[in-house]
């Protein structure tokens, strides 16, 4: 099996406009969340947001595809590069302002509809490889908070099976929107104070803005050009629970299938694992069936951390941080905090300062609305 290696990140989070900012406000314990009223027709609410107002999907994916390129040194056009960034909310915003506009204007003209095709959800990613002169394979997965893990596995599988040496993967995610907010708030899915992942008194999610893009490559192509490694992917499980819309399986069963599988695809037990960056949402339902799953499967223990309470819940894009923390813990053997726990209600190994450790091999997991599962083992 061809080893596929990460060289190089690029990242944004409310935490910080790099990767280094974000992963050195996290370690200190700091969060992005702040009280904001982006929309003065919903009440000012607590939310991970990168500026002062909500960021735009492409200028996003402009910045981390950038960033990426940079970090692992390599120089546009890349023609035989794939490309797989995925989103679950994509261009909602815009969707948004043009129904506004629809319904304030009494004779809407056909001219109002814009460059409409340039909204459609794939455009991000057909955009990103526009932007790095890629003219190989394309893909932009929707999963739900799984669409992170989800596309870098699929780019993993790329470089796997001989379609490309190189891809570009990960989520880009800009979700404050008036409808987004208060689908959940209707839900009440949202937090009213903050994210407290774990914690006896959690209240809900609190939505952030991110985005995380990987460069992956064969470990022979990234030996051949001399480049820096953050990690190797061992291998992902990709499962759904077939049971709700919104509400995971109570037994967890699905959830459990697909750690069972990334262990096993990747040659592990779980007692290999050192680090579990768990998807930790902060909701009353996720919280306590990924314990559950964590205890059952790992009945020896395993130090285990959310970093929703630091940059809140990036949806589609939360698994891609995820992922860019769990490396950054490998590279400099931190385990990074659960920011916000002060009670918790689970007997886990939940980190609640940045501690040093010896981390040979880590799983990151996303579970997202609609019972779309999804882990992936990270290894030195």
């Amino acid at each position: 099996m061809v080893k596929v290696c990460v060289t190089g990140i690029g990242l944004v989070s409310a935490l910080g406009g790099s990767l280094e900012d974000s992963w050195r406000n996290l370690i200190a314990g700091k969060s992005g969340i702040g009280l904001h009223q982006p929309f003065p027709e919903l009440t000012p609410l607590p939310l991970g947001l990168i500026g002062e107002q909500p960021s735009e999907l492409t200028m996003l994916t402009q910045m981390v595809v950038t960033s990426a390129l940079q970090d692992s040194g390599l120089i546009a056009p890349l023609a035989d590069c794939a490309v797989v960034i995925g989103s679950s909310r994509s261009y909602q915003a815009s969707w948004e302002m043009l129904a506004r506009q629809m319904y304030n204007a009494k004779n809407f003209p056909v001219s109002s509809f814009g460059n409409w095709l340039d909204t459609l959800p794939h455009i991000n990613a057909i955009a990103a490889a526009r932007q790095i002169g890629a003219s190989g394979i394309v893909l932009a997965p929707m999963a739900a908070c799984a669409t992170g893990i989800w596309s870098i596995a699929q780019a993993a599988m790329l470089i796997q099976t001989g379609q490309c040496q190189q891809a570009i993967a990960g989520a880009v995610e800009a979700p404050i929107t008036p409808l987004t907010l208060a689908g959940f708030q209707q839900m009440g899915a949202l937090a009213k104070t903050g994210a407290y992942p774990f914690d006896l008194h959690r209240e809900g999610l609190v939505l952030g803005e991110g985005a995380a893009v990987f460069v992956l490559e064969s470990a022979e192509l990234a030996k051949q050009r001399q480049a820096k490694v953050y990690g190797e992917i061992l291998g992902f499980g990709l499962t759904n629970d077939a049971y709700h819309s919104n509400s995971p399986e109570p037994e967890g069963k699905s959830a459990i299938a697909a750690i069972k599988q990334c262990l096993e695809r990747s040659s592990l037990t779980p007692a290999d694992i050192d680090y579990i960056h768990a998807h930790g949402t902060a909701t009353q339902l996720n919280d306590q069936m990924e314990s559950m799953v964590i205890q059952r499967l790992f009945p020896q223990g395993v130090a285990v951390s959310s970093t929703k309470g630091s940059t809140g819940h990036t949806l589609g894009a939360s698994g891609a941080l995820g992922v860019a923390f769990s490396l950054m813990a490998l590279k400099h053997q931190i385990l990074p905090p659960c920011l916000g726990l002060q009670q918790p209600e689970f007997d886990l190994d939940i980190v609640t300062a940045a501690r040093l450790s010896k981390i040979r091999q880590v799983l990151c997991c996303s579970f997202g609305f609609g019972g779309q599962n999804a882990a992936i083992a990270l290894a030195r």
